[in-house]
C-alpha cells in the first residue's frame, strides 16, 4: 500500500500518516473487519515544522519512503473517487476543494475500505447522486436535518433547553430519545442504512447543541502512535483517614499549618476524619490561606460575614412586585426552588419539607446569584452545594466555601460549557492512550465522545456516589494531587472496570447509556481511587508519555523529541520525557487501608447556629 500524509487539525503542518501494520499483509480476511483494533491510533497532537511544499507536491522523505508520498489537510478534501469493483487493483483518488487531484493511491493488497472507515471518524462521507463511485465531503442530509428541528420544535421542551436548565437529566435521558429517532430517520426502508460512520452520531447531537462538540480535530493535530508500552501498573494502598490529633499536631503556636505539602499528601491517600472536615475543607478549598494565623482567619471570617449578609439582603428586600419586573431573578428562584427540593434526603440534615437545612441551601443559592449575577444559578450547582452545608453546619463559612468551589467549576456551568467541551476532549486523549481498542469499540457504537460521563464530570461524581462517599471523593480531588486533572483518571478508572461488561455484552449507544446511569450509587469510592492513583503512577513513570497527555496531567515541564532535534529518532517523534511529579518523590509510605474506616459519621444534627442564621 502507498504511504499517504493527511494533515487531520488545524495547523496544516500537523501530519498523520497511513501505513499498513506488517502483520495485517498476512492475515487479511472477514475477522479483520470485525477488530476493534485499529493498524492505526489517534492519540492526540504533535507539531511538526512547516514544510516547504504545498498541496499535491511530493516532498522527499530522508527514511527512503516513496517520492509519490502526499499530504493534505481533510479540511481541504472535497470527495473521494473509488475504482470500479472487479477492476484490478483498488484505488482512491483524492480530490482538493481547490480542484488539485492527487495521484492515485493504489491498494496492492486491498483493505482501501479501512482507509475510508478511519476517515469516516473525521469527516462525513456519502456518495455523489452522479456518480456512485465518487463519496462527497461533508455533504448535508436535509431530510435529517429537518427532522431534527421537527424534533426541537417546542421551545420549553426541547433538548438544548433541558441541557442548559437540567445537563445531568437531559444527557442520560435526552440523549437516548434523540438517538432512537436519529436512528429511525436514518434507518427508513433500508437495511443498508443500519451501518453507519462511527461519529456521525456525534456530529447530529453537536450540531443541535452548540458548544459541546467533541471534535478534537479542533485541537492542533493529531499524533500517530501505533503503541506505547506504559509500563506495569502499580499496586496502590489507602491509608486511614488523617485524623483530628495529626492535623493538631501540624499547627504551630499561632495556629499556621506547618508542612502543606505532607499534610496534603496524607489527605490524598486517606481523605479526613469526619470530625475534622469542618476545619480542613475551609483551607482545601481556599477560603482560609494555609499560611494564615489564627488571628488572621477570626478577623477574615468578620469580614466576610459581612460581606455576605449585605448580598443576603440585597434578594431579600426585592418585593414581589420588583420581582415580577426582573425575569432572570424570578428564573434564579424558581430554577433554585425546584433543585432545593429534590435535594438528597438520605441525612437527617436535610429531612423534611421545612427542614432549616433546605432553607439556608435556598438562601446561600440564592445569595450566590447576586454575588455572581452573570452566572445566576444553573442546575446542578446545588448538587455541589448541599455536601459543603452539611459539613460546614454554617450559613456564612458554607457559602464561601462554595464560592471557591465554583470558582474550579465556573466553565462547567458557562452557557457555551467550553470547560464541559474541554474536558470531554481532554477524557477521550486518555482513555485512548490507556485501551485504543476500547476507544475504538466506542467509536463504533457512536459512544466515542463520551457524553455519557457527562454528568460525572459536570458535578463531580456527586450523583455516582453516596453522600458519605462523596466527602471522601472532594477531599481528595481537593489536594490537586497527584496531577492536574486527577477526576478525569478517576473517569478512566470506572470505565476501565466497566470495559468487559459493556464489550463482551456487546453494548450499543442506548445499552452503553443506561448501564453508566445505572452505576450510580454502585461504585466503591476506595477502590476507584486506588486505580485512579495507579494510572497515574504509571503515566508518570513512562518515558514516552505524549505532549498532550502531558499537558493534561499538568506535566508540562518536558523536553519534546521532535525530527529536527538533534537526536533525529523518528520513532520518537512527539514522544515526551515527561519529569515526575514532586508528589512521587515525595510521597508518604504507603498504609493498608483499615478496615475501620470513617464512613459512618454521625448524623449531624441541626445547631443551634445554624437555626440562628436562618431568617424568619
Amino acid at each position: 500500500m502507498a504511504a499517504a500524509g493527511v494533515v487531520s487539525g488545524k495547523d496544516s503542518s500537523s501530519v498523520v500518516e497511513w501505513t499498513q501494520a506488517p502483520k495485517e499483509r498476512a492475515h487479511r480476511g472477514s475477522e479483520r473487519l470485525n477488530s476493534y483494533e485499529a493498524e492505526w491510533d489517534m492519540v492526540n497532537t504533535v507539531s511538526f515544522k512547516k514544510k516547504p511544499h504545498t498541496n499535491g507536491d511530493a516532498p522527499s522523505h530522508r527514511n527512503g519512503k516513496s517520492k509519490w508520498s502526499f499530504l493534505f489537510s481533510l479540511t481541504d478534501l472535497k470527495s473521494i473517487k473509488q475504482n470500479k469493483e472487479g477492476m484490478g487493483w483498488s484505488y482512491l483518488v483524492f480530490c482538493l476543494k481547490d480542484d488539485v487531484i492527487l495521484p492515485a493511491l493504489h491498494f496492492h493488497q486491498g483493505d482501501s475500505k479501512l482507509l475510508i472507515d478511519s476517515l469516516e471518524k473525521y469527516v462525513v462521507l456519502c456518495e455523489s447522486a452522479q456518480d456512485k463511485r465518487t463519496l462527497l465531503v461533508n455533504c448535508q442530509n436535509k431530510s435529517l436535518s429537518q427532522s431534527f428541528e421537527n424534533l426541537l420544535d417546542e421551545p420549553a421542551y426541547g433538548l438544548i433547553q433541558k441541557i442548559k436548565k437540567d445537563p445531568y437529566t437531559a444527557t442520560m435521558v435526552g440523549f437516548s430519545k434523540v438517538t432512537n429517532y436519529i436512528f429511525d430517520s436514518l434507518r427508513g426502508s433500508d437495511p443498508s442504512a443500519h451501518q453507519r460512520p462511527p461519529s456521525e452520531m456525534a456530529d447530529f447531537l453537536s450540531d443541535a447543541i452548540p458548544g459541546l462538540k467533541i471534535n478534537q480535530q479542533e485541537e492542533p493535530g493529531f499524533e500517530v502512535i501505533t503503541r506505547i508500552d506504559l509500563g506495569e501498573r502499580p499496586v496502590v494502598q489507602r491509608r486511614e483517614p488523617v485524623s483530628l490529633e495529626e492535623w493538631t499536631k501540624n499547627i504551630d503556636s499561632e495556629g499556621r499549618i506547618l508542612n502543606v505539602d505532607n499534610m496534603k499528601q496524607m489527605i490524598f491517600r486517606g481523605g479526613l476524619s469526619h470530625a475534622l472536615r469542618k476545619q480542613a475543607w475551609k483551607f482545601l478549598l481556599g477560603y482560609f490561606p494555609w499560611d494564615s494565623t489564627k488571628e488572621e482567619r477570626t478577623e477574615l471570617q468578620k469580614q466576610k460575614t459581612d460581606e455576605y449578609f449585605r448580598m443576603k439582603l440585597q434578594w431579600k428586600s426585592v418585593s414581589e412586585e420588583q420581582e415580577k419586573r426582573n425575569s432572570r431573578l424570578r428564573d434564579y428562584r424558581s430554577l433554585i426552588e425546584k433543585d432545593v427540593n429534590r435535594t438528597d434526603r438520605t441525612n437527617k440534615f436535610y429531612e423534611g419539607q421545612d427542614n432549616p437545612g433546605l432553607i439556608l441551601l435556598h438562601d446561600i443559592l440564592m445569595t450566590y446569584c447576586m454575588y455572581d449575577f452573570d452566572l445566576g444559578y444553573v442546575q446542578g450547582m446545588s448538587d455541589l452545594l448541599s455536601p459543603v452545608l452539611y459539613v460546614m453546619e454554617n450559613e456564612v463559612d458554607a457559602f464561601w466555601c462554595f464560592a471557591s468551589y465554583m470558582d474550579q467549576m465556573h466553565q462547567n456551568f458557562e452557557e457555551q460549557m467550553q470547560g464541559m467541551k474541554t474536558q470531554l476532549i481532554q477524557l477521550s486523549t486518555l482513555l485512548r492512550l490507556l485501551d485504543s481498542g476500547f476507544c475504538s469499540y466506542l467509536e463504533s457504537q457512536d459512544s466515542g465522545y463520551l457524553y455519557f460521563c457527562f454528568r460525572w464530570l459536570l458535578i463531580r461524581f456527586k450523583r455516582e456516589f453516596s453522600f458519605l462517599d462523596i466527602l471522601r471523593l472532594w477531599e481528595v480531588m481537593w489536594t490537586e494531587l497527584p496531577c492536574k486533572n486527577f477526576h478525569l483518571l478517576l473517569c478512566c478508572a470506572i470505565l476501565e472496570s466497566e470495559k468487559q461488561q459493556i464489550m463482551e455484552k456487546h453494548y450499543g449507544f442506548n445499552e452503553i447509556l443506561k448501564h453508566i446511569n445505572e452505576l450510580s450509587m454502585k461504585i466503591d469510592v476506595e477502590d476507584v481511587l486506588c486505580k485512579a492513583e495507579a494510572i497515574s503512577l504509571q503515566m508518570v513513570k513512562c518515558k514516552e508519555l505524549p505532549q498532550a497527555v502531558c499537558e493534561i496531567l499538568g506535566l508540562q515541564d518536558s523536553e519534546v523529541t521532535t525530527p529536527d532535534s538533534d537526536i533525529g529518532e523518528d520513532e520518537n517523534v512527539g514522544m515526551t520525557s515527561c519529569p515526575t511529579s514532586s508528589f512521587y518523590s515525595n510521597s508518604l509510605p504507603v498504609l493498608a487501608a483499615s478496615e475501620a474506616r470513617d464512613d459512618n459519621p454521625p448524623e449531624i444534627s441541626v445547631s443551634p447556629n445554624v437555626s440562628r442564621l436562618t431568617p424568619a
